[in-house]
């Protein structure tokens, strides 16, 4: 079934596989709620204006830290949606340098996971400003 959506020799990270496995609307939906359960979650003192991500429908919030050298990312939204598609966004970035971060088309990534095809259409321009934040934080090196 994965080889569909995602070629067999690719790494598909946990969070991501249950994505694949996900069949039908129904599916793909509790996949990402639960998947959002995951997400390293953004502290409230850091929800603050400089965090928010402008251009997404409902409030997104993403910052990074530095920690042992290396950048890992946090993110907060209300929407139990959205916190899924930020948990594999996040997981993917989680495992990668800053410089992979920067350059790596999270957009394809969403696609050959098969789940650009499940988000309306202002969903998808959230998540488009979402990751370019990603971008513009990995731009900033520890």
């Amino acid at each position: 079934m994965m080889t569909d959506k995602y070629s067999a020799a690719e790494d598909v990270l946990p969070v991501a596989r249950t994505l694949l496995q996900a069949t039908g609307w129904d599916g793909v939906t509790r996949a990402l709620m639960l998947a959002g359960k995951q997400l390293p979650v953004l502290a409230e003192s850091k929800r603050q204006p400089e965090n928010l991500v402008p251009g997404c429908d409902s409030e997104v919030w993403i910052d990074s830290k530095c920690c042992e050298g290396k950048q890992l990312y946090c993110a907060y939204s209300p929407s139990k949606i959205i916190r899924g598609v930020l948990s594999v966004l996040l997981e993917k970035a989680n495992t990668m340098s800053e410089e992979e971060v920067a350059t790596f088309k999270f957009d394809d990534y969403l696609t050959r996971l098969g789940l650009q095809q499940h988000l309306s259409q202002s969903r998808a321009y959230g998540i488009r400003k979402v990751i370019a934040r990603l971008h513009a934080l990995a731009a900033v090196q520890c």
